[in-house]
């Protein structure tokens, strides 16, 4: 029994030793050795095989318990009408200050703090306007109780009905973006000018020139993301990621439910 033994202790050490390191192709071998770590003590626990195989895949398997307990039950509001609110405090999101300033130094217009909530989940948004590129920049936050994450985009509006995003996000999305959606996935540690000149290019490469744009006033902003919002709502429900539910609430569908799957297992594969 020491053999095996010191065979799951030797391939559980590879991949805490691979998983330290910052090089990807490393950190991605890690997590194949962590997978394989739990087969072996499946196998040598039982002797079968198909026990280590199951071990194994218990890793791909755990979210759809977190998706059959707690989302499949979430109702989700259809109308999402941006509401003005107070910022977090500096102790809940303490890069609010330094992100408005980086904006401002690169000519944007602070135009409003705005937001939404829904059952444990709460939305916050900052608004930005810079006039001369026809650009709007949002900072988010999303604090979901005992989660909490922010991200940074850029958007430019297209005559044509298309939007020009460029973003940090950092997972994958929940829902499908409706068809005039143009996404530009950016690091997440790129700083907020090497983000603004990703969009430049991204608009670039698409021979989307400022005349092209809609130009907006600052207090049309906020109703523009409140369109987008219940766009996307829209759109998921026409293609049945989504369904009605009361009270003017959706929810996810089983296929919803198996999008949701899917896109954890590209930000498995890409995490780790």
């Amino acid at each position: 029994m020491s053999n095996p033994l010191f065979l799951v202790l030797g391939v559980a050490l590879l991949s805490m030793a691979l998983r330290s390191f910052a090089h990807p192709l490393l950190h991605k071998l890690g997590s194949i050795c962590v997978l394989v770590t739990s087969y072996l003590v499946g196998y040598f626990l039982t002797g079968f095989w198909q026990v280590g195989l199951l071990c194994a895949s218990t890793w791909l398997l755990l979210p759809w318990f977190e998706i059959l307990t707690r989302v499949r039950q979430l109702r989700l509001p259809a109308d999402k009408t941006l509401r003005r609110r107070m910022p977090p405090s500096r102790e809940v999101f303490p890069a609010l200050h330094d992100l408005t300033a980086s904006l401002e130094e690169l000519g944007f217009e602070q135009v409003d703090d705005v937001g939404l909530e829904w059952e444990e989940s709460q939305q916050f948004f900052r608004l930005f306007y810079k006039e001369d590129e026809r650009l709007q920049a949002a900072v988010c936050m999303i604090d979901q109780g005992d989660f909490g994450f922010y991200y940074l985009s850029f958007a430019s509006r297209g005559g044509d009905g298309k939007i020009w995003t460029s973003w940090n996000y950092p997972f994958s999305h929940s829902m499908k973006l409706p068809p005039e959606a143009r996404l530009n996935r950016v690091r997440g540690d790129l700083s907020v000018p090497e983000m603004m000149e990703s969009h430049r290019a991204f608009l670039a490469n698409a021979r989307v020139e400022t005349k092209h744009l809609v130009a907006l006033l600052p207090e049309e902003i906020q109703r523009e993301i409140q369109r987008d919002l219940e766009a996307q709502i829209a759109h998921n429900l026409r293609v049945g990621l989504l369904l009605p539910a009361a009270d003017g609430k959706v929810r996810y569908s089983w296929r919803g439910l198996l999008f949701l799957w899917v896109q954890f297992l590209r930000d498995f594969v890409r995490f780790s």
